[in-house]
């Protein structure tokens, strides 16, 4: 499988290896009642994951690492680095700060693993990148998804038992890209770099409107992705639901995300990335608006609205993504792209640190904290389009 079908060979790792992401979030409710943690320590702990991740993508982007070290080796070696550090969390758990630290060298491992993920799709499948990076984020969603997964299934086992089987899928991950390699239609590598060689994309009209579209559906997604469990929770409790049940639909919430992407990827071929992207966008801000002024309705209904909100929150990123990779200098693709990662998922920290503080204060009206993303990323897209129409 590993070279006769590269890209699910690569998404499927992908899958594995973002498992680690909100590996925690999974057994949230969990740590809560065994660790004492609150709704704000676990914003806390997630915001690390994030400031990981950043810090990684600035890292490799601004030291040339993105394209100076072959794809596939960088990915293995954080995926690996990914699941110890990922099985530690649970030895530290107790201690709030340690948790912390162990959470942010989590997402500086991640950071070897989303970009290079992409970059490696792009080496393999250049022709029909909004499609095949389409599957490759939806896998990311999956992934992320995938802790309340893995804690439906062990419900009845300690809390560490989901951590432990997502640092497996990641060990799983790297020996799977290990093999695969890097496509033939980009280098393997670069022969140098110079720092910040990545914010020269930014200077292409197009690279730089389809970048700040992303940097918009990045505000609103990860604080979503992190209310799922509150959001889920609170329907069940107004249906007078076991709680039970809760890991099940927040995962089903979050892994809509898939479908959402593949169909996303495959309108693209159609309509072009940006007209999908704008879709998308403009679906996910409207649910944005409209979802808190139904807090009285049925729990059914609200329960429908997040699952459609599910799978239009994500289907526009890999579209972002495509247009990206389409606009930025080849030979500083893997830069430009940890560069872009970098800067969306710092917006992410407000925004999660703002809906997991003031939830038990605000309840649904968090959600309005989401909407400027929306709002700002549809506005800068129409500059994407208007330099489409120059070229």
């Amino acid at each position: 499988m590993f070279t006769r079908y590269p890209l699910v060979t690569i998404v499927i790792a992908q899958l594995f290896g973002t498992s680690l992401w909100f590996s925690v979030n999974g057994v949230g409710l969990a740590l809560q009642e065994a660790v004492g943690l609150s709704e704000s320590d676990l914003g806390l702990l997630t915001i690390a994951v994030q400031a990981g991740f950043i810090t990684g993508t600035l890292l490799i982007a601004t030291t040339g690492l993105a394209d100076r070290i072959r794809a596939s080796h960088l990915f293995a070696i954080s995926a690996v680095l990914g699941a110890l550090i990922n099985a530690a969390f649970i030895g530290v758990a107790e201690s709030v700060t340690l948790a912390a630290v162990a959470r942010f060298a989590t997402g500086l491992c991640l950071a070897g693993i989303y970009p290079l993920g992409m970059k490696l799709v792009v080496s393999w499948t250049p022709s029909h990148a909004g499609a095949a990076l389409g599957w490759l984020v939806g896998m990311l969603t999956l992934g992320i998804a995938s802790p309340h997964l893995l804690r439906g299934l062990t419900l009845h086992l300690p809390w560490q038992w989901p951590l432990l089987l997502a640092s497996l899928l990641a060990l799983v991950a790297a020996l799977m890209i290990f093999k695969l390699g890097v496509g033939p239609h980009l280098p393997a590598t670069a022969k140098s770099g110079r720092p910040w060689a990545g914010l020269a994309a930014f200077k292409q009209p197009r690279f730089r409107a389809a970048a700040l579209g992303y940097f918009g559906h990045c505000w609103e997604l990860y604080a979503l992705w992190a209310l799922v469990p509150f959001l889920v929770a609170r329907e069940l409790e107004r249906l007078g639901a076991s709680n039970s049940v809760q890991p099940w639909l927040s995962f089903a919430v979050i892994a809509l995300g898939l479908p959402g992407c593949v169909l996303a990827g495959k309108w693209s071929r159609q309509i072009g990335s940006d007209r999908v992207a704008c879709v998308a966008l403009a679906t996910s801000g409207a649910l944005c608006l409209v979802y808190p002024l139904l807090g009285s309705a049925s729990p059914w209904l609200l329960l429908a609205l997040l699952g459609l909100w599910g799978v239009s929150v994500i289907a526009d990123s890999a579209q972002f993504s495509a247009l990206a990779s389409a606009t930025a200098p080849p030979e500083r693709l893997g830069a430009a792209l940890a560069m872009m990662n970098a800067i969306g998922f710092g917006l992410t920290i407000p925004s999660i640190a703002l809906v997991t503080a003031l939830w038990s204060s605000q309840s649904l009206a968090v959600i309005w904290w989401l909407l400027p993303g929306p709002i700002l990323g549809l506005i800068a897209m129409r500059g994407f389009s208007a330099h489409q129409h120059l070229s």
